[in-house]
């Protein structure tokens, strides 16, 4: 049976200077504050759609990598990712152009080049990143702690 999830979003005014929230329809994902200077200016205490889909990415990745490790009876202690989505104007519109990968794994008898293989193997099996392809460049940045 597929899984689905639900978030929930409200948006008041016009772009520039309008404002709105964003939600978890259970309630894991806490109303968050979302705005058009957090995608483009300072974020502040403000989210916006490209830090939710880093947010998204990294979590899924983390869960592709530490499977995979897994599977090759390396299990991780730890692995710490950070993703990185960049939001730019391209011609007339804007769109998100790149995601990089940063993971820091704790992984005993792992050689750095197993991790890294392992890595760029979970970045191209990660749903989210699976999402992504063709239309966002994703790069994997991997290395042992």
């Amino acid at each position: 049976m597929a899984a689905k999830r639900t978030a929930q979003a409200a948006w008041e005014g016009d772009l520039i200077k309008g404002h709105g929230t964003v939600h978890g329809a259970p309630g894991a994902l806490p109303e968050l504050k979302v705005s058009w200077a957090a995608r483009t200016e300072q974020q502040g205490t403000q989210t916006s759609p490209e830090e939710l889909l880093a947010a998204a990415h990294a979590s899924c990745f983390s869960m592709a990598l530490s499977a995979g490790l897994g599977r090759q009876q390396h299990p991780p202690q730890k692995l710490e990712v950070t993703a990185v989505a960049t939001f730019d104007k391209v011609g007339e519109g804007w769109r998100i152009t790149t995601m990089e990968l940063t993971v820091v794994g704790h992984v005993p008898g792992i050689t750095p080049e197993q991790f890294r293989v392992a890595a760029k193997a979970a970045s191209e099996g990660c749903p989210v990143s699976q999402a992504l392809k063709g239309n966002v460049v994703v790069s994997v940045n991997a290395r042992l702690a």
